[in-house]
């Protein structure tokens, strides 16, 4: 599994997502995940650096989830890029969060993806098939009457959405072009509202479930479901921060999975 990074902060952002990532694969024997760091402090030129090395050399090893997260958005870079990953052997589920969802909207390939993990503010841009850059998202998009089950069916309408959508919000919603399959909204805590880096541990459990190798819907859901346990077991307040959360996953993740074996009528050995 590849994770992507242009800029760091020590609490959110992709720190967080790979901390995520590694507690999951603690939980479900997985090695660690494998991360590409490449400093960029918003000018690009790290961004830059990692287009070109991806779609020049070749990427090694059986790898089963990709997950893009902040590359600053160049469309002629990542349609080299995804080329690149097209003509691996085994191609691996393709997932993007944050800026590279832009990338893979403007380019008019979002389709070839198979999971974004949007916020509600990023799924409006997506549903805007005239904006070419979120500054842009017309403003009937953006009024708060245009809800997300609409956002939702407007993205799968115009083609700009992956084959699975794990919409980050209260509540967190999994969809695909069919429609909203699960909703998630159980246990609430509204101090997580406040703590940044939650919707990077989201993206950092599925793509590490997705890694070893959960179907993806399935791994949407359960990253959901494990994401707002770990929250709660963290018992948040507005000063709680993100590795708090982090350091709980293991914990949510094992009860999921209980529950899910027993639901199953199955015994986990």
């Amino acid at each position: 599994m590849i994770l992507f990074r242009f800029r760091e902060n020590a609490l959110r952002g992709t720190p967080a997502l790979l901390a995520a990532a590694v507690k999951v694969g603690e939980v479900m024997g997985q090695p660690p995940p494998v991360g590409y760091l490449v400093g960029d402090i918003g000018l690009g030129d790290g961004s830059r650096r990692l287009y070109a090395h991806l779609s020049e050399n070749s990427v090694e090893g059986n790898i089963n989830a990709v997950a893009f997260h902040y590359l600053q958005p160049d469309v002629d870079w990542h349609s080299r890029v995804l080329f690149a990953l097209e003509k691996m052997a085994h191609r691996p589920v393709l997932i993007a969060d944050a800026g590279f969802m832009y990338a893979a909207k403007m380019s008019g390939q979002a389709s070839e993806y198979d999971l974004f993990t949007p916020d509600v503010g990023e799924l409006a841009f997506l549903a805007d098939e005239e904006a070419p850059h979120p500054f842009y998202t017309r403003g009937f998009i953006l009024h708060e009457d245009m809800r997300t089950p609409a956002l939702i069916e407007r993205v799968y309408r115009h083609e700009n959405a992956a084959a699975c959508l794990l919409v980050k919000g209260q509540p967190d919603y999994v969809a695909d072009r069919q429609g909203i399959h699960t909703t998630i909204d159980l246990p609430v805590e509204e101090a997580m509202e406040a703590i940044g880096g939650t919707g990077d541990t989201v993206t950092g459990i599925v793509a590490a479930l997705i890694g070893a190798g959960i179907e993806v819907r399935e791994a949407a859901i359960l990253a959901a479901r494990v994401n707002r346990l770990a929250g709660h077991y963290a018992r948040p307040t507005p000063a709680t921060q993100v590795t708090d959360i982090v350091k709980q996953i293991p914990a949510a993740l094992a009860r999921i999975l209980d529950e899910k074996t027993l639901m199953s009528g199955n015994r986990r050995v």
